[in-house]
């Protein structure tokens, strides 16, 4: 079935990195501090919950503009390479996205890149078209979902796209976030946006972001450590099962964080790039230990159109610095609304304490 897990007990009410008065950065959010606040762009969810064993989904970010050729001009940041995305080696020939970007499972990726694919073919105009380069990325989210199952249909995949909304974003146990975890809590999908002014005048620009958070560390809030309970050995295991290499070996072990980045502001994929790697910093940012294990990337594309003058390099440091921030507080939300959940081989994640959150901010 797809929803919500009904088999889980009930959860404190959750709230956004601002509700709990954590704000990362000075520069302001837009009015849904999300990465829909990027004119032409929409995110959808398809949440799969099937018994006690699967915890996963799919997470589309659509936007505006693809049909124009060549499409979007992008640029890709790869922070540690273990991971499966597709699509990555034209991205950083040619520089731009022809599709809509999917997040999914890891071994669910090649599928979700072939609905991509019947997704593109089927659409009014590409009645002759012969070649498209799909973008999917992934996380192993095996510890609260059984990887082997491979669920996602192309059914699934056709439903988070055209479910695409421009409006707020689900957060927390939703799409490709519904069994990942970040840092020893229970994680997902967030999202955070920034307006930013230009150094030489001109009309504002918007930069968000939205991340599939799944990675080892020590979770950290502006600077303040909130480290996970270690598990009690005392406590009564799950079902003994045999060693699969692609099922986590615990929970602390690290399994990515995928972040895209949209804005309007005008880019080519050099300068989109540079935007990606420093994206990267917000990993560090909220606690990250950099596992060889998790694959670490940044996407950036730009919905302007091709721009005769990009912003100059000497005034993207702005741009720099508000990639960072809302990739911080996207990270943030996804551990913040995700909640206490029990899936596979009866294995836990547990959500943040925000009441802990609240003290380390002096809220309580």
């Amino acid at each position: 079935m797809t929803g919500r897990d009904q088999s889980q007990p009930p959860a404190e009410p959750r709230a956004r990195a601002r509700d709990l008065g954590v704000v990362p950065g000075p520069v302001p959010t837009g009015p849904l501090n999300a990465i829909t606040d990027v004119p032409g762009v929409r995110v959808g969810h398809t949440t799969l919950i099937e018994g006690s064993d699967i915890r996963t989904g799919v997470t589309a970010i659509v936007p505006d503009g693809l049909a124009r050729a060549p499409g979007l001009d992008a640029g890709l940041a790869v922070g540690n390479g273990y991971g499966k995305i597709v699509g990555t080696t034209q991205v950083i020939e040619l520089g731009v996205i022809e599709t809509p970007v999917l997040l999914t499972r890891t071994l669910s990726t090649f599928r979700v890149a072939d609905a991509l694919v019947s997704y593109m073919l089927a659409l009014p105009g590409n009645e002759v078209l012969s070649t498209v380069n799909p973008v999917v990325a992934e996380t192993n989210d095996g510890w609260l979902s059984d990887m082997r199952r491979r669920p996602v249909t192309e059914a699934h995949v056709l439903g988070a796209l055209r479910e695409a909304s421009a409006g707020p974003v689900a957060e927390g146990c939703v799409g490709a976030g519904t069994g990942t975890g970040a840092m020893g809590f229970k994680a997902g999908i967030g999202t955070s946006s920034r307006i930013v002014a230009p150094r030489s005048g001109g009309p504002p620009v918007t930069i968000g972001a939205l991340v599939q958070a799944n990675f080892g560390g020590t979770l950290t809030i502006l600077g303040s450590a909130l480290p996970a309970p270690r598990p009690d050995p005392a406590a009564p295991a799950g079902p003994a099962a045999p060693a699969d290499p692609a099922t986590p070996a615990g929970p602390e072990q690290g399994n990515s964080c995928v972040i895209v980045l949209a804005t309007d502001a005008p880019l080519d994929a050099r300068r989109l790039r540079r935007v990606a790697w420093r994206s990267l910093a917000a990993l560090a940012r909220t606690g990250s230990d950099f596992s060889g294990h998790s694959g670490d990337y940044a996407l950036a594309f730009s919905t302007a159109p091709a721009p005769a003058a990009p912003v100059p390099d000497s005034e993207l440091d702005p741009l720099f610095a508000a990639a960072i921030d809302a990739a911080e507080e996207a990270i943030l939300n996804s551990l913040f609304m995700a909640v206490t959940t029990t899936g596979f081989q009866g294995h836990v994640r547990h959500a943040v304490p925000l009441d802990q959150v609240r003290r380390l901010r002096g809220l309580v």
